[in-house]
């Protein structure tokens, strides 16, 4: 007699979840061998490089694109553009689960992860890692509650969710102070290196930099989000209201170009713009791919009201962005020898990140996605999911 095994089609688990899972053992597993026998095991970083791959991306670059969720906020609730609510919740949600990744990188990272809520206590006032620290915990926690509802809905829970909705309006108002001072202050942790980070980066109004940049970052990940959401789960894409940021986001992109060369020019660096051989380089591309392509495709309103032309501007400007932050932490930053002190470029010392370092950093990444689609399965994160709003 031929027996045949039959899988519930519930527990069949697709390709996608199979390979992100696989990621997050593999992450799991490098972070205890760093916990077993310390970082230098698993990673290329050095007295001289303490800061690499995983502040470049999982810091500075998972923060920035966690910035639509304060962007979204500010615009339906602060501004009360109610057109746009529908993009409210998955914004939140991406914010969220961002600054989740966020705190998993540094519990990696951290020598010491049981002790990553010492600062709460032992306060280090001359120190920029202190406001951004307790701006970055406080902020998810605001996140927290305001993604609450979306929580209390799913589970039917209506009365939570009116309760929470009554007073979402201090909350939202505190995420955007938040956001703003920490998105700005990761700028404000480069002032101490003006002869470290190359003049074609550093400057003292680098931290408004960093905040006008990470609207244009959130601007691009809402689109982002939207379109691949929208594919992968079958559901409507909202064109008419990604059109509008869309069209908002070269005049961000604009005024960041008008304030990032009027400090070059101010400053008297203008001249390093084609003398810096692999500086130059770097930094022309990163303003290409971060601003003037990303101006000129969201300027066309063809690409506006497609769905391919929305998420191609979006991911080139999200790569741009992401370069910024890697020449601001990383690339355009000097490293001495740690017993020479000679710059890197006159010593042998170099760092490339290992694999392992990039694996824990895909593996983090992987189960925010996981996450994210797993919100969108059992939870009412699109409007169009949405019964019973309290707001209704």
């Amino acid at each position: 007699m031929n027996l045949q095994m039959k899988v519930h089609p519930r527990f069949h688990l697709k390709p996608l979840v199979v390979i992100l899972l696989a990621m997050m053992g593999i992450a799991f597993i490098i972070a205890m061998v760093r916990y077993t026998s310390g970082i230098g095991a698993i990673s290329d970083l050095s007295n001289s490089y303490p800061w690499g791959f995983w502040i470049s991306f999982d810091l500075f670059t998972g923060v920035a694109i966690s910035s639509g969720a304060f962007l979204m906020a500010a615009v339906v609730y602060i501004f009360e553009l109610k057109e746009f609510r529908p993009l409210v919740r998955p914004s939140v949600l991406t914010g969220f689960l961002g600054y989740m990744m966020v705190a998993i990188a540094l519990l990696v990272d951290l020598g010491h992860p049981e002790r990553i809520w010492y600062m709460m206590i032992h306060w280090n006032h001359t120190s920029v890692l202190l406001e951004i620290g307790i701006c970055v915990m406080s902020y998810l926690a605001v996140l927290a509650i305001e993604f609450a509802p979306v929580v209390f809905e799913g589970l039917k829970w209506q009365k939570f969710a009116h309760f929470i909705h009554r007073f979402i309006m201090p909350f939202v108002i505190l995420g955007v102070v938040l956001s703003t001072l920490h998105q700005s202050s990761l700028g404000s942790l480069m002032l101490i290196q003006p002869y470290k980070l190359h003049p074609l980066w550093w400057t003292p109004i680098l931290p408004i930099l960093f905040f006008v940049s990470a609207i244009s970052i959130g601007l691009a990940m809402i689109i982002f989000e939207s379109t691949l959401s929208a594919r992968y789960f079958h559901r409507g894409l909202e064109i008419h209201l990604l059109d509008k940021l869309a069209k908002a986001t070269p005049i961000v992109l604009a005024v960041y170009l008008v304030i990032k060369f009027s400090q070059l020019t101010i400053a008297g660096d203008l001249k390093y713009l084609f003398t810096s051989g692999l500086m130059s380089v770097l930094f022309w591309t990163e303003i290409l791919i971060s601003a003037v392509t990303p101006i000129v495709l969201f300027s066309i309103k063809r690409i506006r009201q497609s769905a391919n032309g929305l998420l191609l501007g979006a991911v080139i400007l999200l790569f741009g962005m992401i370069l910024n932050r890697f020449n601001v932490s990383w690339f355009g930053v000097t490293h001495p020898d740690p017993i020479t002190y000679l710059p890197t470029f006159m010593s042998s010392v170099h760092y490339i990140p290992s694999l392992p370092e990039v694996l824990v950093s895909i593996g983090i990444f992987s189960a925010g996605i996981l996450a994210f689609g797993l919100a969108v399965k059992y939870l009412p994160v699109f409007e169009a999911e949405e019964h019973d709003d309290p707001e209704s």
